[in-house]
């Protein structure tokens, strides 16, 4: 039992140093975000977390989003000379916005359990 925790608390801390060192290049980096994303879901879906569903529906922000990102790419892109207009920018609007409710999870998470396990003065 207690090394299936491991696992599941490894996969965990990868999936967050994948969502955070893939947003050192946001576009580069966005499958690195997308793999770390699904991890977080997947460790806190296994490991029955109150945040699951929190985690699994940026997940899935965050995975349309990309798939946006890379169709839009193979048409041309939008905007400027593109045959596409500005308005085809808005499919990828689920990634950044998966990724700000997954680190803002995270902070509260951090925050949380720190203000949790301080003693009362």
């Amino acid at each position: 039992m207690n090394n299936k925790i491991n696992w599941l608390r490894l996969v965990f801390i990868l999936g967050l140093i994948a969502v955070i060192a893939g947003a050192l290049d946001p576009l580069e980096g966005s499958v690195v975000i997308a793999v770390g994303s699904v991890l977080i879901a997947l460790s806190t879906n296994l490991t029955k977390d109150r945040h699951e569903k929190i985690f699994l529906y940026a997940a899935l922000l965050i995975v349309v989003g990309v798939a946006s990102l890379f169709y839009i790419s193979s048409l041309g892109g939008f905007g400027g000379t593109s045959t596409l207009s500005w308005w085809w920018g808005l499919l990828i609007v689920p990634y950044p916005l998966g990724w700000l409710i997954t680190i803002g999870t995270l902070l509260y998470r951090a925050f949380k359990k720190k203000a949790a396990s301080e003693p009362m003065v």
